[in-house]
């Protein structure tokens, strides 16, 4: 990898093993690591299809389980390309005090879906929720 690479912070179906994982193969993205953020995200489901964290600031956040990738420029802009409408890059901070940029939601697509901020991560979602 060369010094333009840049860590982006995953939480959803772009994980290992999950649906839109490819496009971070395609864009020869590298796992670096498992963590999570600093307690300060709420995570919603869209339409069951895929997640969408937020960033707050009034105390109800939570650590979320993200994988941190690291991306070639290139391959940034066709993974931002592939994500679903609603989805943006924007900088999330772990819960080593780092910051990293990340796959967020804008306010507008959690409007009148289901809140899964509880269940701490996607994965933990769709692992309980296959069984509800």
């Amino acid at each position: 990898m060369n010094q333009n690479d840049v860590l982006l912070a995953v939480n959803g179906t772009l994980m290992r093993g999950l649906k839109l994982n490819s496009n971070m193969t395609a864009a020869k993205a590298v796992f670096i690591r498992e963590t999570m953020t600093e307690p300060a995200y709420r995570l919603w489901t869209i339409n069951d299809e895929h997640p969408a964290m937020l960033r707050v600031t009034n105390g109800t956040g939570v650590k979320v389980a993200v994988e941190v990738w690291l991306v070639p420029p290139a391959g940034l802009a066709s993974i931002l390309l592939n994500e679903p409408p609603g989805l943006c890059i924007g900088k999330v901070r772990l819960e080593d005090g780092s910051t990293v940029l990340g796959v967020l939601g804008e306010p507008a697509l959690v409007e009148g879906q289901r809140e899964i901020t509880a269940y701490g991560g996607w994965r933990s979602y769709l692992s309980q929720h296959s069984r509800e």
